[in-house]
């Protein structure tokens, strides 16, 4: 099959750009200006990237986000109720009520948050909504009272009110443990959701994502959805670096697993998030879930299991501990040729930006962040958010960049995310710290080259060229030949991963 007649951006040096590109099979065969094959399909001027990828996604947990209570344009506690009062008339007796997307620091004198409230509103429904950045839990009583009021835990944070009652938000480690205990989906409920999520992220030219549900049971997942047929795009699966133990008794290593499903690499958290204000600062605030002693430690073990681990890491403190803990740790994982991580990397000190290329740490970011938290990051982080979502200085100092969504944080869109990469707004207003944008070229490595370099699939994926895997994305025009209006107009036309089809097949 012959895609002609277009602008093929390859992003290999050798044949940056071409009119054509041919496959066979599931791989390409060559790319350039005057190609022949039997089957040809007319580009008419579209065009052709390499699959576009997303580095930081939960998966799963996205696709369950598309059938419950979306709150992330809320802008008042009003809003989010009036939702929770119609999602309760429409559930059936004793269902969860699930929602997520609220972010208090959205609205105009955000009141005191109450399980009170949602009682009100869902009366005796088990009601469990998650906050925007997924790291607070704000509960009915109903729900609440799953627990038997067994709600502490190290790294978490039980909210109570002046009499010392449970207020019905939990924050961090405390959110996620009654998550895993009492409210997470069945796995049938997640292949259904995941399944019909694999043909979304088709549509929006994913070839392959990078999963953080593995903590969810992500593996077993996908690997329904893979038997069924289902799988068209590839995953780089996490799984909590808690398991590496049993991993090792077990001889599993990272890359096990096939062309579209591999275990990948261990995940663990620094810090809390900037929209539950527990983000770890050098100013004393924020919530520590790991030290830096205590990752190096993390990735020694995961070394001599033969794991890359990529650490969650939002305040300036907790970038400076990640980054520590890998340096303490290098002689162990460097000689080996693990591909470590920093996950979001939003609040850097000034001298940690040279430290990501020093010590080989990759930045996994979500260019689409920057332009979605602005506001909250000015009025939380004050001056400081001048060194905030930088990525430019990371890309100047020489950090490889990886970008994802971290759906359903935002929504896994990548082509959204390469115009939040270069235009650094996703609205009507102008660029957020426009001297930090990246060129459309850099944010579409980090969407492509840097993914697909962390999952050890240089050789495979990332560029288009002969040999390589036949993953690819048609666009309507070259977002690196056009200006920033063209590219805030930039579609997805199709998607090919391995050589088929899977979104939009031609004729377009």
């Amino acid at each position: 099959m012959l895609l002609d007649n277009g602008s093929i951006r390859t992003l290999d040096a050798r044949v940056p750009l071409a009119r054509g590109l041919l496959v066979e099979g599931e791989r390409i065969a060559a790319v350039g200006d005057d190609l022949a094959a039997r089957e040809r399909v007319d580009l008419g001027g579209l065009c052709v990237v390499p699959g576009l990828a997303d580095a930081h996604v939960h998966f799963p947990t996205w696709s369950m986000a598309q059938r419950e209570v979306r709150l992330e344009d809320t802008r008042s506690l009003e809003e989010v109720l009036e939702r929770v009062v119609d999602a309760a008339r429409a559930a059936e007796p004793g269902a969860w009520l699930r929602g997520r997307g609220w972010r208090e620091g959205d609205w105009e004198d955000p009141p005191e948050l109450s399980r009170r409230l949602l009682d009100e509103a869902a009366g005796d429904l088990p009601v469990a909504l998650w906050s925007r950045d997924y790291h607070s839990l704000w509960l009915s009583s109903a729900a609440l009272a799953r627990a038997n009021g067994d709600l502490g835990v190290d790294g978490g944070v039980v909210e109570t009110d002046d009499g010392g009652e449970p207020t019905g938000v939990l924050r961090e480690a405390a959110a996620w443990t009654f998550r895993d205990r009492w409210s997470r989906p069945t796995t049938a409920e997640l292949v259904e959701a995941t399944r019909a999520g694999v043909e979304l992220a088709c549509s929006r030219g994913v070839t392959a994502v990078h999963d953080k549900d593995g903590w969810l049971g992500a593996l077993e997942v996908w690997q329904r959805v893979r038997a069924e047929g289902d799988l068209r795009l590839r995953v780089w699966q996490s799984l909590p670096h808690d398991w590496v133990d049993r991993l090792d008794e077990l001889g599993v290593r990272s890359g096990l697993g096939d062309d579209w499903l591999r275990v990948g690499y261990l995940k663990a958290f620094m810090d809390g998030a900037l929209g539950s204000r527990t983000a770890l600062r050098l100013d004393g605030s924020g919530v520590r879930i790991t030290s830096a002693a205590e990752l190096e430690r993390i990735v020694r073990r995961a070394a001599a299991a033969g794991f890359p681990v990529a650490v969650h890491a939002i305040g300036d403190l907790a970038n400076r501990d990640a980054l520590d803990g890998f340096e303490a740790a290098r002689d162990a994982w460097a000689p080996l040729g693990l591909r470590q991580r920093i996950e979001h990397a939003q609040l850097l000190a000034a001298e940690e930006f040279a430290r990501f290329a020093e010590v080989g740490v990759a930045a996994s970011v979500q260019f689409s962040h920057a332009p979605a938290d602005r506001d909250l990051a000015d009025r939380e982080w004050g001056d400081d958010a001048a060194r905030s979502y930088a990525y430019r200085s990371l890309a100047d100092a020489g950090a490889l960049l990886a970008n994802g969504s971290d759906a359903p944080v935002e929504e896994l869109d990548p082509v959204a995310g390469l115009r939040a990469g270069v235009l650094r707004t996703l609205d009507d207003r102008g660029a957020w710290r426009q001297e930090q944008c990246l060129t459309a070229e850099e944010a579409l490595h980090a969407s492509t080259i840097g993914p697909a370099w962390l999952s050890g699939d240089e050789h495979r994926r990332g560029t288009l060229a002969p040999g390589k895997l036949a993953d690819l994305t048609v666009l309507t025009h070259d977002p690196l030949g056009c200006t920033p209006e063209q590219l805030a107009e930039l579609q997805v036309v199709a998607t090919m991963a391995g050589g088929e089809w899977t979104h939009n097949p031609p004729p377009w």
